[in-house]
């Protein structure tokens, strides 16, 4: 996904006091029901199939906002990669 296609997302929430609400997202999560190998593939492995099931996903949106404020460094979060949230977010900046 050319990260110029990302419309959903209009800025970066900043979440510095993360409240059991603000993570109920993660309870419904399609991510929740497959192991995290799925989402954090060994380094040159293909994320399609994780970016395909992100998009299914009711969480897309907060789980990428999540990632993007708590600056999460590896796997698929949101259906974006590491290479695609660095460039969202500074991008962004």
């Amino acid at each position: 996904m050319p990260i110029n296609t990302i419309s959903y997302i209009t800025k970066i929430t900043d979440i510095t006091d993360i409240t059991d609400e603000e993570l109920s997202w993660q309870e419904n999560a399609l991510c929740a029901q497959t192991g995290p190998e799925f989402f954090f593939p060994a380094p040159g492995s293909s994320t399609r199939e994780a970016k395909q099931l992100c998009g299914a996903c009711e969480g897309r949106v907060a789980c990428l906002q999540y990632a993007l404020a708590n600056d999460e460094r590896f796997g698929v979060w949101g259906g974006l990669s590491e290479q695609e949230r660095f460039l969202l977010k500074r991008n962004q900046a």
